[in-house]
């Protein structure tokens, strides 16, 4: 179990590859008891596949999964006023970790950033594991821009407007530990 320091309202979130052990990581995280709003694209992706034709493949409202959960991340980064909020997101994108920032600044939440560091070839077979396979030029982005992160990350560098990171493995468990300061 790897114990993370966070300060009380901390905007906790878990990156790395589609596929890394993301949401298995979230299901099994330990938050000592703290109040702990855990949101993860697959809660979104799940109730949307119990409300829509069976017949609809995934990719047709993948997109409306996206923008559900991220709405979802700023709706509870402002009104669960006293909860740390544990939050999936891939973050490979530099936009996307920018807007996480923002999100963390307008509900004045400190920010820590988990890296979970899979291979390609591990985060490919969790794809397979699961039966969700993303297309294979969205993975190679997310794998090239990974690549960079990872020497960062490993550094103990975090990404530009995040208050500390985490490099985690998918052998790792989460332990998140609220401090004072």
């Amino acid at each position: 179990m790897t114990a993370v320091a966070v300060r009380p309202r901390s905007l906790v979130v878990l990156a790395g590859l589609p596929g890394a052990g993301k949401t298995t990581l979230l299901a099994a995280a330990d938050t000592g008891g703290a109040p702990t709003v855990v949101l993860d694209s697959d809660q979104v992706r799940s109730a949307l596949t119990a409300a829509l034709p069976r017949a609809l493949p995934y990719r047709f409202y993948r997109p409306l999964v996206h923008l559900v959960h991220r709405t979802r991340i700023l709706w509870f980064a402002l009104t669960a006023t006293t909860s740390l909020l544990l939050v999936h997101e891939p973050s490979t994108r530099p936009t996307t970790r920018a807007g996480l920032v923002v999100v963390g600044v307008l509900s004045n939440r400190p920010r820590h950033f988990v890296w979970l560091d899979a291979t390609p070839e591990e985060a490919f077979s969790g794809q397979v594991a699961r039966g969700r396979l993303i297309r294979s030029r969205s993975f190679g982005r997310h794998v090239r821009r990974a690549t960079r992160l990872r020497t960062r990350f490993t550094g103990g560098r975090p990404p530009r407007g995040w208050h500390g990171v985490t490099v985690l493995t998918r052998q790792d468990r989460l332990r998140l530990s609220v401090t004072a300061g």
